[in-house]
């Protein structure tokens, strides 16, 4: 399957029986959301299991995920998208996840399209799976800076990862025990996600990107702004190239006694 080719409906495989999965949700202040995510979780899989990590709401978001029957996780103050991210991983790691789905919690991803994310990863094919807005056909609309400093930081990334990624900014993905482990133990806090993508070509995790549309978002906004746009581009570049110089993480579960 080519990488930007998106599997049809019949080709992709649910996830087996028995195969545990951890469907994490990290959301601040998506009382309005949140409840419509985890239905459509379940409408997908009755059985996949689903974290939300509250980041810190001042809402209701907490209480009307637990009351649809997900485990929550609450943060006692905001920490960010990335340190929200990263619990869920630890949580899936600590209780015996082999795979992990991420949705955000504001209902742009749409939990029918889990199956291409997850097709790969459970043929073996890749250890992580990013839906891409920008890889198929689907006119997702960005404004006209973020689209720009989307399109620059995919050719960096592309150019440090020796291979085409289209959406750095990505939150919908699929990963095995390998990148759970690895997001357990590092997993970048401001904005993470093009950082991410970099660390997992570092450490030899096999990345595959599938077209997916994504929904606009109805409630709440975006945390960046066009203003913030530029600053967020410098920010993340600076970023991905200290990084380069990081030492690698060794997941807890692959160290020496």
């Amino acid at each position: 399957m080519s990488e930007l080719v998106a599997p049809s409906r019949r080709e992709t495989a649910r996830r087996p029986v028995g195969l545990r999965c951890l469907a994490i949700v990290p959301a601040r202040n998506e009382e309005d959301c949140v409840g419509g995510v985890i239905e459509e979780i379940r409408a997908f899989d009755p059985e996949l299991e689903i974290l939300v990590v509250d980041d810190g709401s001042t809402d209701s978001t907490a209480a009307r995920a637990a009351a649809r029957g997900a485990r929550v996780v609450r943060l006692p103050f905001n920490v960010g998208i990335g340190g929200a991210v990263q619990t869920g991983f630890r949580y899936a790691l600590e209780h015996g996840f082999e795979l992990a789905v991420r949705l955000d919690g504001d209902g742009q991803h749409d939990p029918s399209q889990l199956p291409a994310l997850l097709g790969p990863v459970l043929t073996g094919e890749a250890d992580i799976v990013i839906g891409s807005r920008f890889a198929g056909t689907g006119s997702y609309r960005v404004p006209i800076a973020r689209r720009l400093g989307t399109k620059l930081l995919g050719r960096v990334v592309s150019l440090l990862v020796r291979q085409r990624v289209t959406d750095t900014t990505s939150g919908f993905q699929a990963v095995n025990r390998r990148g759970i482990e690895l997001f357990a133990a590092d997993y970048p806090h401001d904005y993470p996600e093009v950082e991410a993508t970099v660390m997992v070509h570092r450490h030899r995790l096999r990345l595959r990107e599938v077209p997916v549309t994504m929904r606009e978002r109805t409630t709440g906004s975006s945390s960046i702004t066009a203003l913030r746009s530029v600053y967020y581009m410098v920010k993340v570049l600076l970023a991905i190239f200290v990084g380069l110089f990081r030492r690698s993480v060794v997941p807890r579960e692959e160290r020496h006694p």
